[in-house]
């Protein structure tokens, strides 16, 4: 493969099979192994690279994903922007099972995750006041209402180690915080991402309603969620690739330029 990819996916089988032209590539990192080799192939004339988060047969949970080595290989392959699908719980009462959000701020809960590449010996300090590009971000929600999809354009991601789900008095917690969704991956892929100078976004479809929201909801199950996911995963699926039409082929965001002062050195 010689020709430069500019757009990687993560997510899940679903994606890369309506690629074009579809090329396994294997990347070394010094990471690791990712999480699978990547599909690189075509949308309408652009390069894209795809791998899948949680390995082919999804044999990865939440808190062993290889983060440093998917973001590693992407930037290998030329990637300058990431889309990252995920699926999520809701929540709050008016984020309900089938909308769409496309996230503008993340909280991390997770624990004991590998969250950077700069462990020394020059102290790097990445800026992640706005963990999503702005640009990317707005080509989600653009499109998003193209399609006539419910869609929230903003909102808090809370990200907690898994692979369990949250007690109730968890999930109250989370709720009373006005945070809106609740997902297991996007802290550490989004930061990892700035750290290479790669443009991120989010779009998250919910599944189901966090098992503190609105009284007594039945506790989540995975058969649900990957139901609900399953129902939506072609909306989904238009939905990338209706923005990686629309996205730009000049960066104009910060996020290329995100290790500019960054770093102390004396």
């Amino acid at each position: 493969m010689t020709e430069p990819v500019g757009i990687g996916v993560f997510g899940g089988s679903g994606f890369y099979s309506f690629l074009d032209d579809v090329e396994e590539v294997k990347v070394e990192t010094p990471y690791g192994d990712p999480s699978a080799p990547a599909s690189v192939g075509s949308v309408d004339g652009r390069r894209v690279a795809f791998i899948p988060r949680h390995g082919v047969k999804h044999e990865l949970p939440p808190h062993v994903v290889p983060y440093r080595a998917n973001l590693w290989a992407m930037k290998e392959l030329g990637v300058e922007r990431v889309l990252g699908p995920c699926a999520v719980g809701s929540l709050q009462p008016h984020v309900k099972p089938g909308d769409f959000v496309v996230c503008d701020q993340l909280v991390d809960r997770t624990s004991g995750r590998a969250s950077t590449f700069y462990d020394g010996p020059v102290t790097t300090h990445v800026s992640f006041a706005d963990p999503y590009c702005p640009v990317t971000r707005s080509a989600f929600v653009e499109e998003g209402r193209a399609q006539g999809l419910s869609l929230h354009d903003g909102g808090a991601v809370l990200v907690v180690q898994g692979p369990r789900f949250s007690t109730r008095a968890e999930s109250r917690f989370f709720s009373a915080q006005g945070w809106e969704v609740i997902n297991m991956t996007q802290h550490p892929e989004a930061i990892l991402a700035r750290e290479l100078e790669m443009c991120y976004a989010n779009v998250s479809l919910v599944t189901d309603y966090d098992v503190g929201v609105e009284g007594e909801i039945a506790a989540v199950s995975h058969e649900e969620v990957v139901r609900v996911f399953d129902e939506n995963l072609g909306k989904l699926r238009d939905l990338l690739f209706g923005v990686i039409d629309r996205l730009p082929e000049e960066r104009t965001c910060d996020c290329a330029t995100a290790l500019a002062g960054a770093r102390f050195e004396v």
